[in-house]
């Protein structure tokens, strides 16, 4: 067990837990002897890069508490894949801090941010332990059962689902919201957790994992409207044509450093499909929201097995590096094999999360491909906890 300081930071998006794995690992970490100081860099490696750190062994407990239980990112964040001078830049840096233990907390393209400085780290002969903290509300980290933070923006997507069909049912008509998830449709697919009744929405779900028809989806809407008279729909930003373009890629071309095309920033895939509805539907009242960055950090509505389990994997991967001894990894979360929900928090190799997605699986969507299976509700209920319950009139219940 080697003796040095440590460094955090944390990148991509931001979530309602992401706080929770830096408390976890900071406690942790000033638990330790061998751990000296640590540092906090502001926004990811550009921070690193600007020499821009706070000292979190000042913060008191009370504080360190107080961040945890607060959404988004409390380091600062960053979007940036570095390049073989930014790690050299980088090394430079955290040599002269005397930095023997690195963490950084996000999603995919924070996983292989993490592989490149390991494997560069390697090249320069810098002996470092390099640790990836796994954080998505897109839930498509592969080797996981699931990531924190989707537990919590699963929960409000359920949640804004809820509402949304209580307000189509006074007002009637068609409800789009388009959410987020680019590859895998599990943050969509939580929209089922807020049917109860047949006649609840949402009525139809699209995934990116089944191509898009408009012709088809134009018809399964009138088929809703014929049974209930009103229809409420979630779909993925990501939705895709059957050669794999996004359907909302015409209308964007902003890519991030990793090469991923900007989706979320505009309402125009909701616009695209009420218009559609609107035209070839003949539907009078079509209305579409796209949640956007909403779901990332709405303070209120958090899950309480994601809350815990982002603490726990911070505290893992400051165990499996410092007390371990491990060289470098990430900390998946596995699903016990049990009747009750359980889960163990088990070193991965980062090259097992880096970079690539998973995505649904096949048993987790119907056969028409505009909903889910009874296996994703299953799967999907511990991991966000109970909604807010609802009622109506009995005489008004089908």
């Amino acid at each position: 067990m080697k003796k040095g300081n440590m460094l955090i930071a944390q990148s991509g998006g931001p979530s309602m837990v992401i706080n929770q794995s830096l408390a976890g690992a900071v406690l942790k970490a000033r638990e330790l002897r061998q751990v000296g100081k640590i540092y906090g860099a502001l926004h990811g490696i550009q921070g690193i890069l600007d020499e821009d750190f706070i000292d979190l062994r000042k913060e008191t407990r009370a504080t360190i508490e107080k961040v945890a239980t607060t959404p988004s990112s409390a380091l600062g964040s960053v979007r940036r894949k570095p390049t073989t001078e930014d790690c050299a830049a980088i090394f430079q840096v955290l040599r002269k801090l005397e930095v023997v233990y690195f963490f950084y907390i996000g999603g995919n393209d924070s996983a292989e941010t993490v592989h490149i400085i390991n494997e560069e780290a390697i090249k320069a002969q810098y002996d470092i332990h390099c640790f990836h903290i796994p954080k998505t509300i897109d839930n498509d980290l592969r080797a996981n059962d699931h990531t924190p933070g989707y537990g919590s923006a699963a929960k409000f997507v359920a949640s804004a689902i809820q509402g949304d069909d209580l307000d189509n049912r006074a007002l009637g008509g068609v409800k789009i919201d388009v959410i987020m998830g680019r590859n895998a449709g599990f943050l969509t697919a939580a929209a089922a957790l807020a049917k109860n009744d047949e006649d609840d929405g949402p009525h139809l779900i699209y995934l990116p994992e089944r191509p898009f028809s408009i012709t088809r989806f134009v018809k399964d809407v009138k088929s809703v409207m014929k049974l209930y008279g009103r229809c409420v729909i979630a779909v993925s930003e990501g939705i895709a044509d059957r050669r794999g373009v996004p359907i909302i890629a015409k209308y964007t071309r902003e890519v991030d450093s990793h090469g991923n095309v900007q989706l979320s920033g505009t309402g125009a895939l909701g616009d695209l499909l009420a218009g559609t509805l609107k035209g070839k539907a003949g539907i009078g009242r079509v209305r579409a929201d796209t949640f956007g960055y909403l779901q990332r950090s709405f303070p209120g509505i958090v899950s309480e097995s994601d809350a815990s389990e982002a603490r726990a994997v911070g505290a893992n991967a400051v165990t499996a590096a410092v007390v371990d001894g491990l060289s470098s990894g990430s900390i998946a979360i596995k699903r016990k094999p049990t009747k009750k929900y359980a889960v163990k928090f088990v070193p991965v190799a980062l090259h097992d999360v880096a970079r690539e997605t998973r995505h649904m699986p096949d048993e987790f969507i119907n056969r028409e491909g505009n909903h889910v299976t009874d296996a994703f509700i299953s799967y999907a209920r511990p991991l966000v906890g109970p909604l807010t319950p609802c009622a109506r009139f009995s005489q008004l219940r089908k």
